[in-house]
């Protein structure tokens, strides 16, 4: 529901949150957590604001009863809160509201004039998951990617008979989730070989993919499935998402069971949680095709179809080693938009808990490859030079069929309306390095 902390024209006293082309204003207040840089402090909650980060924690030492709201935030402990609910989002998020605007009041006014002492400039953090992070389950709802790389193996027949019946997915490796501007060697796996027998080396057609993650908030007891409405309610927010792909690997190992090596052996996300509130602008009505088939009645409801999706523009940046080497910054490769998503986040963790399986705060959600329809926007390599066949060209003139050691991806995304204040996740930049020795 839209209420005053989503007026467009609200500004804060942190003037940074007013600029234009800020990911972060007023209207937005993702959670994060980080520590000074440098430092051994304890990783600590805050919230993006403008180009600084709202320390929590001494949030709670100045305002005692915003320290109530906090609860086990104060402590640098975000899972407790996410477990709470929507209510205490909301309450929260008033709360901070209130305290950042530019609007005179007595929190603001308390707030403004110790912001030395509760704000750190962003780039002066050091940012760790914002979350802990018990399961992960990555989706497939990306029905341009879905029909592009079916049609690489199947060109008559590119989507199975399940697709549009079912949410598939599978679940991945929650050790291995690491908080953009991570770095991770080029995995090894068994990938085909000349003959019948594989080899076991370096991949060699690594790729990332362009996702968005959502976290559990509230859980459901074991056995308890959750309908529509619970499903949404249970949503805390969402994040940027790579699900770091090696192909070659996926190719030899995936039959009959799915992803195993070919993705667990990195997966990077942004480090801010923008809240489920924080996207209440830019929800959309979810339409199926009249020629598809329509959502079994578990996975439909009357406000799901109405504003179950959400209009969030994504984008895929590459800086090559080369392209650092020179000065030159990332280049833009591809955009796409989760709008076009085929199940939304709520059927997602609906069909999730269907069976019963219990979910827990700190869950997260991949939303599996966001491509748009049209070839230039392919939410991965694979897409882009169809296959590795065709090499992908950069505006250097390098080109790309997958990933080069050194290559920096950077994952965007926002959310634009003419009725509401443009909001962002923040950069998930991942690189790649070279292979590690094998005696």
């Amino acid at each position: 529901m839209l209420d005053h902390t989503h007026a467009p024209d609200a500004q804060s006293w942190v003037s940074c949150a007013n600029a234009a082309d800020t990911d972060f204003p007023i209207q937005n207040l993702p959670f994060g957590r980080f520590r000074r840089a440098g430092s051994h402090d304890a990783v600590r909650v805050g919230v993006a604001i403008g180009d600084q980060v709202l320390d929590l924690h001494a949030l709670g030492q100045l305002d005692p009863q915003v320290a109530v709201l906090l609860g086990s935030m104060a402590q640098g402990e975000l899972n407790g809160f996410m477990a709470q609910g929507r209510a205490a989002r909301i309450a929260l998020r008033h709360a901070l509201f209130e305290g950042l605007s530019a609007q005179p009041s007595g929190t603001a006014s308390l707030w403004r004039a110790r912001a030395e002492s509760l704000l750190v400039p962003q780039d002066e953090a050091e940012m760790a998951l914002p979350c802990r992070i018990g399961d992960y389950t990555d989706f497939y709802t990306g029905i341009h990617h879905a029909t592009t790389v079916g049609k690489l193996f199947r060109p008559d027949n590119p989507l199975l008979p399940n697709y549009k019946w079912v949410p598939i997915g599978y679940h991945g490796r929650s050790s291995s989730i690491g908080v953009s501007g991570q770095a991770f060697p080029r995995p090894w796996g068994q990938v085909k070989g000349e003959g019948d027998a594989p080899v076991f080396a370096p991949s060699r057609r690594l790729d990332y993919e362009l996702e968005l993650g959502f976290f559990v908030g509230p859980p459901n007891a074991p056995g308890m499935p959750l309908d529509m409405a619970q499903a949404e309610a249970s949503l805390f927010g969402a994040t940027l998402l790579n699900d770091w792909s090696a192909r070659d690997v996926q190719a030899w190992e995936y039959q009959p069971l799915g992803p195993f090596l070919a993705k667990n052996f990195s997966t990077t996300i942004s480090p801010w949680i923008v809240t489920m509130e924080a996207l209440a602008p830019f929800r959309a009505p979810f339409v199926r095709d009249a020629a598809d088939p329509q959502p079994l009645p578990y996975l439909d409801s009357a406000t799901n179809r109405e504003r179950g999706a959400i209009a969030i523009g994504l984008e895929v940046w590459i800086q090559t080693h080369q392209m650092r080497a020179q000065g030159q910054s990332a280049v833009r490769v591809s955009a796409s938009s989760f709008a076009d998503a085929y199940w939304t986040p709520a059927q997602l963790l609906a069909h999730h808990a269907s069976n019963g399986c219990n979910l827990q705060p700190g869950d997260l959600m991949g939303s599996g490859t966001q491509s748009g329809p049209a070839a230039n926007q392919g939410g991965s390599l694979l897409e882009l030079s169809q296959g590795g066949k065709a090499p992908f060209a950069l505006e250097n003139g390098e080109t790309r069929t997958f990933l080069q050691d050194g290559d920096c991806v950077i994952l965007r995304g926002f959310c634009e309306s003419a009725a509401a204040r443009r909001i962002g996740f923040g950069d998930c930049a991942g690189t790649l390095l070279p292979a590690m020795a094998r005696a």
